[in-house]
């Protein structure tokens, strides 16, 4: 069987881990790379063995060879390139979140089902082996009715700049980076309820702060501290229409002691806590059970997450399995997303 021929486009960062697991795809080869900066995308496909080079995401488009892409990009250009993508004839797995706004959303909606191609959004996270372990508990009911989770992404000194700082590229700040993570894999797991009101609020009262030394933070390749237009704080309720709520809180910076991610979830038979590390929590004979699974993974394997969610990918453009994270799952995570940001900037709680 001749390999796949997959297309990157975005040379960033984040499309290291995309070309890693590719690589690591017996099924694929790794054809064309395609970035603005055309050093960059040289660069990759001198590392990665692609044969084309693309400055305009269109013309990469155009080979009637390339079978998938993978969108590595700034958000605001992910719903242009996803909807070019899929009338091309193409399969895509587009970097969270789906796009910027609920409207952006919705096109690309109406572009997969046009094309009939497969979408699939970044939903890294339920690709994990810890959140895979897990998921097979709470579909043999060991949860029972999932009726409130919490979760919180928070980083006391973390803000990348650059695009992410860059609320007309990004559309947002830790809330559309970070929070999309922690709320998408606890709506994930809580069986996806349909959202009946969203609360939230953002807080921008300490800006990148630049100014602190001697700690050191991942900081994006177009970093500038003199640029920052995001939140630094975001926190929401998420109410449903089963009755069931979360609460989630996120920062890029925070007078915080440490950086914390927890993810935390509880049914009428038993709880879990995913992060910071897998553990499962229930009753047995009138006793309360703290229970930890004997496995190599208990944690969220960053490279292994992505190398799962590639192999699954390229498994559901050949119909070998459903994607874990489609399309219609990315249009429900902005909406929730786009209500957080309403509701802060109107003080006002969003019914759905």
């Amino acid at each position: 069987m001749a390999k796949l021929k997959i297309g990157v486009i975005g040379a960033g960062s984040i499309s290291e881990v995309h070309l890693e697991a590719y690589k690591n795809n017996p099924q694929v080869e790794i054809y064309a790379i395609c970035d603005l900066n055309e050093q960059r995308a040289k660069k990759k496909a001198e590392i990665h063995g692609a044969t084309a080079v693309f400055t305009d995401y269109k013309e990469l488009l155009a080979l009637p060879e390339i079978h998938s892409v993978s969108i590595c990009t700034w958000n605001n250009s992910h719903a242009d390139i996803a909807i070019a993508a899929l009338d091309a004839g193409k399969h895509v797995l587009v970097e969270k979140p789906l796009c910027k706004t609920v409207e952006q959303a919705l096109k690309v909606e109406e572009a997969v089902r046009r094309s009939g191609k497969l979408l699939q959004v970044g939903f890294v996270r339920r690709y994990a082996s810890n959140s895979r372990l897990l998921k097979q508990f709470i579909d043999a009911n060991e949860l029972g009715e999932i009726y409130y989770a919490k979760a919180s992404c928070l980083r006391r000194l973390g803000n990348p700049g650059g695009w992410f700082a860059d609320v007309e590229r990004s559309g947002g700040g830790p809330l559309i980076d970070l929070g999309v993570h922690v709320i998408d894999i606890c709506w994930y797991m809580m069986g996806k309820p349909k959202v009946k009101s969203v609360s939230g609020n953002t807080y921008n009262r300490l800006g990148n702060r630049s100014n602190v030394k001697n700690l050191s933070f991942y900081q994006a390749a177009d970093y500038d501290a003199s640029q920052n237009s995001v939140e630094d704080l975001a926190n929401a309720l998420i109410r449903f229409e089963n009755g069931a709520s979360l609460m989630v809180d996120v920062s890029f910076t925070l007078h915080a002691m440490k950086d914390e991610l927890s993810v935390r979830l509880y049914g009428d038979r038993g709880g879990a806590e995913l992060e910071p590390e897998l553990q499962l929590i229930t009753e047995k004979f009138d006793t309360i059970l703290n229970a930890t699974p004997q496995v190599d993974q208990l944690s969220f394997d960053f490279r292994g997450a992505f190398q799962d969610e590639i192999n699954h990918f390229i498994a559901s453009t050949l119909g070998q399995v459903e994607t874990l994270s489609p399309v219609e799952d990315g249009v429900e995570m902005m909406k929730i997303l786009c209500a957080i940001y309403e509701s802060a900037r109107t003080g006002k709680e969003i019914s759905f």
